[in-house]
């Protein structure tokens, strides 16, 4: 029989697992012609959420759990949860029940209809619309600087992958991995499901500026160089445009030398535009800086703490 597996990565997800782990067993009831696993990944909750999945995992042996050693974000934790999967095909669905479980099955026929990516596609939102237009907005910026493919506007890596998918994934070594790029950059043809994004009803969302910030740059330097292609041309732009007002300035201070006055304005203005032009472009190569000794590093995705109804056999990083 072949196996399916699902990956739901926590944080602070007591009032949630339950239903997720319900939910998600309800709907692989279905497909007996299949085993399943469903492998939690917690990333180090300070609530009861590693507690109440134990208790799952004690009477449901299809139910695994990683708890990591510490907070690992929001990036590393679910990746890395998503290389221990074994199945044939592998679902990546988060906890907070903002992505429907129900959708898996439309995953499992696609998938079995020769699919090795089936991708849940979030095109309307129920949650704050000024955000869900941000998130629109900030997809579609990227998929005009990505150099060499385009990226999926709405996708969250909510989905199914196929066993070659998480294989292929294995063999690349990105401890800061920028994980919806890397489904697009792989190619294969891709299944898309749209879904209807509910509002959280249970729980915390943690999703703060600086997590979607960082999520946005992460994007931006690992699949563009468009951002330092163009201060570069602004660069020659407003150093062309200097050199022209300075030669006017020039001829019209020869020709009213004891009349034109330039004053300290225009130099005050000037410098602190180029400055502060100065500064976004310094911040702007200091994110590709900092993704490289990122790389340069290599630390591992995640350090275990525990693992729960695993085989004994070493984790796949």
């Amino acid at each position: 029989m072949k196996l399916i597996s699902i990956m739901t990565p926590c944080y602070n997800e007591e009032s949630n697992v339950y239903e997720i782990y319900t939910r998600v067993r309800n709907v692989l009831k279905k497909y007996p012609r299949y085993r399943y696993e469903h492998i939690f990944i917690d990333n180090a909750s300070n609530d009861s959420t590693v507690d109440k999945i134990k208790e799952i995992a004690k009477t449901d042996k299809n139910v695994k759990l990683i708890v990591n050693s510490r907070n690992f974000g929001y990036i590393r934790s679910p990746y890395y949860g998503l290389l221990q999967c074994q199945g044939d095909a592998s679902i990546y669905i988060v906890a907070d029940l903002q992505e429907p479980p129900e959708l898996i099955q439309d995953f499992i026929n696609k998938w079995e209809n020769g699919y090795k990516i089936v991708i849940g596609i979030k095109n309307k939102s129920e949650e704050n619309p000024l955000m869900f237009l941000l998130r629109k907005l900030y997809y579609k910026i990227v998929r005009k600087m990505t150099d060499e493919f385009e990226l999926i506007q709405n996708f969250t890596g909510f989905g199914l992958y196929d066993k070659k998918i998480i294989d292929t994934l294995r063999q690349i070594e990105d401890p800061y991995p920028y994980f919806r790029g890397l489904i697009c950059e792989l190619g294969f043809e891709k299944s898309f499901v749209n879904f209807t994004q509910p509002k959280r009803k249970k729980g915390k969302s943690y999703s703060n500026f600086y997590r979607l910030y960082d999520l946005a740059m992460l994007g931006f330097v690992s699949y563009s160089r468009l951002p330092l292609r163009i201060f570069l041309f602004f660069g020659y732009f407003s150093a062309f445009i200097s050199l022209v007002v300075g030669i006017i300035y020039l001829v019209y201070k020869i020709m009213r030398w004891y009349s034109f006055d330039t004053g300290i304005a225009p130099l005050v203005i000037g410098f602190f535009f180029f400055s502060s032009i100065q500064i976004i472009f310094i911040g702007i190569l200091g994110e590709y800086v900092g993704t490289i000794l990122t790389q340069v590093k290599k630390r591992p995705l995640v350090v275990e703490r525990e693992r729960i109804n695993f085989e004994k056999t070493r984790s796949k990083k």
